[in-house]
């Protein structure tokens, strides 16, 4: 957080060049980076509550908070009508947690530490709730291809919302279960790594505060998304599917890669796939339900994000059982991750 900091000074220049009519390249990579450091603390002003309210509120805290910055900017982006970022953005949230944030925790630990063990029972449970929740966006797709010519139907749009029901109704049962039998679930730290430095009163605040700020940029944000890919020459699709997740997740990426570093991977393996539970299973359903007081949205995710939400997702599956890794399967996930920003970029 200490270098975050300086990145404050994005949030009033970001405001100046979007007032001020700056060019809109620049003006969309200083909201970026006036989103980072109030998403980092964000999370920590949670972690700082969490450490006074216990483990089970503290991870009702986590899961709601833990990725809220993804919420505020799709909301956003919905109320302005862009669905087809909201879908990316939260596709690459899922993505990016997966492949980018698991590939360079392992590949930063094992350059550190000869191979990286890890509780392979531990991630099991939420890998498996990952795997249902990806089946579950893709069945509206499934059968929309199949059936549809018009894929704005109200019927498939109905589906939708029946499809984001029960997935948020898994969720809640889920973290029910959690808070009964594993209260490391979603994103809580164990008790040694979390040291309280903010009073209450102070986390309240701070968590307040950011979320407001967040709310702002995140309306900014939006705003210079069309302007900004057509003079960069940007597709939105790369835009939502890469840049965005980056952004709103870029205080979390750190410390599951600070958590790798200390060889204490069943927390960074927790970080990105629990995070990647929370898109799927909460995100994504909130986001669907949010836009029924605008325009309906499905959860019709084109052919090449469900290939992409399937095939690593089963990585994930397959790195957290074996219990055990090393820095070439860091190296590996991050290059498939480099080759789909590429895909994107070139031909999204």
């Amino acid at each position: 957080m200490k270098y975050l900091r300086f990145l404050l000074l994005c949030i009033p220049l970001s405001i100046a060049g979007y007032y001020l009519k700056w060019n809109s390249t620049i003006t969309f990579f200083l909201v970026c980076f006036a989103i980072i450091p109030l998403a980092g603390y964000l999370g920590s002003a949670t972690e700082e509550i969490a450490a006074y309210t216990g483990p089970k509120l503290g991870g009702f805290l986590n899961a709601t908070f833990g990725n809220a910055t993804e919420l505020i900017i799709s909301f956003f982006a919905i109320k302005a009508g862009l669905y087809d970022v909201v879908k990316a953005s939260l596709v690459g949230s899922i993505l990016g947690n997966i492949l980018l944030v698991l590939g360079c925790s392992i590949f930063a630990g094992g350059l550190k530490y000869k191979e990286l063990k890890y509780d392979s029972q531990l991630g099991s449970f939420t890998a498996t709730m990952l795997l249902f929740a990806v089946i579950g966006l893709s069945v509206p797709a499934v059968f929309t291809y199949h059936v549809a010519e018009d894929l704005v139907s109200s019927k498939y749009e109905n589906l939708s919302i029946i499809a984001s029901v029960v997935m948020l109704c898994i969720y809640i049962l889920g973290m029910i279960y959690s808070f009964r039998t594993q209260n490391d679930l979603y994103g809580v730290e164990h008790a040694e790594d979390i040291d309280s430095k903010w009073s209450l009163k102070l986390s309240t605040v701070i968590l307040a505060v950011c979320t407001v700020f967040i709310a702002y940029e995140s309306e900014l944000l939006v705003d210079t998304i069309k302007p900004m890919t057509s003079s960069a020459g940007m597709s939105q699709m790369f835009v939502g599917i890469i840049l965005i997740p980056i952004v709103g997740n870029a205080a979390e990426h750190s410390t599951a890669i600070i958590m790798a570093l200390k060889n204490k991977m069943d927390i960074a393996i927790e970080i990105a796939v629990g995070s990647s539970l929370q898109i799927a299973l909460f995100v994504i359903p909130i986001s669907v339900l949010v836009s029924l007081f605008f325009s309906p949205m499905s959860i019709v995710l084109k052919p090449v994000e469900l290939f992409l939400l399937f095939s690593s997702v089963l990585i994930a599956n397959q790195v957290v059982k074996s219990g055990r890794s090393n820095w070439m399967e860091g190296l590996k996930l991050i290059s498939i991750y480099g080759i789909a920003a590429a895909g994107f970029f070139i031909i999204g």
